[in-house]
């Protein structure tokens, strides 16, 4: 399994947030989560914001990441300015 992992620094406004989940959604072979990060284990959290995209395993995920779907996730989370970072992960 892969998942693609990004965090926001702040959390982005809802209504322009939900435009972004519809494009998210359309990514192939590609389950996305998201949701509001809520505590740390001391402290504040460094991020306000996670949504995650889940492929089942690596050629899903090089599959999704050469589509214009996915590449627009990535353009259009940048027009929300808000800032993010984006990790790959092997389960």
């Amino acid at each position: 399994m892969i998942k693609v992992l990004v965090l926001y620094d702040e959390a982005p406004a809802p209504e322009r947030y939900a435009e972004h989940v519809v494009l998210c959604e359309q990514v192939p072979g590609a389950t996305f989560r998201h949701g509001k990060v809520f505590g740390a284990p001391a402290g504040e959290p460094k991020h306000r914001y996670y949504a995650e995209f889940e492929f089942a395993d690596l050629d899903a995920f090089k599959t999704a990441a050469g589509s214009p779907e996915f590449a627009a996730t990535g353009a259009d989370a940048a027009r929300m300015g808000v800032p993010f970072s984006v990790e790959f992960a092997s389960l």
